[in-house]
């Protein structure tokens, strides 16, 4: 078994949608960004990337390939699964923290729970989405954007394509 740990934060902006985990989120602003901007879906993916030591979504999807403008980060995040699986790993679970003073995330839990375990290949029971504020500190208080945080466990299988 190993562990990794993501941290992914994007700054809000005006005329994006807001993604996070895959669903579009009813905002004012979305999150600016290079693909989707959906931090917590690229906080998931670093996690799981971590874990097995093969970098980062900076090193696989950058910023300066067109390939990935807007791209989706439910995307992103199978291409990383599939990295995972031809080593030998699949993911046991997920534990992620949404950092944001507004939106009220609670009614879209379940939704992003879901749509994660649908793409990570594991039971809804195995994806944990837990949300705080600051308390008004620091950007995310001030409002200026999102961040996130995950923490996944992933095992050592003989996996076959």
């Amino acid at each position: 078994m190993r562990v990794g740990f993501g941290y992914d934060v994007h700054a809000f902006a005006e005329g994006r949608k807001l993604i996070l985990g895959g669903v579009e989120i009813p905002y004012e602003q979305g999150l600016q960004g290079h693909s989707d901007a959906d931090v917590l879906t690229h906080a998931v993916m670093d996690a799981l990337l971590g874990a097995a030591a093969l970098g980062d979504i900076g090193l696989l999807f950058p910023d300066s390939d067109p390939r990935y403008k807007d791209a989706s980060g439910l995307d992103l995040l199978q291409q990383v699964v599939t990295l995972l699986k031809s080593q030998g790993y699949l993911c046991s679970n997920v534990d992620c923290t949404l950092v944001a003073e507004a939106p009220k995330l609670a009614p879209y839990r379940e939704e992003i729970r879901k749509k994660l375990a649908m793409v990570l290949g594991i039971a809804l029971e195995q994806v944990s989405i837990k949300a705080t504020t600051t308390e008004g500190l620091g950007f995310t208080g001030r409002k200026e954007g999102l961040a996130a945080y995950a923490c996944s466990l992933i095992d050592k299988t003989n996996v076959e394509e």
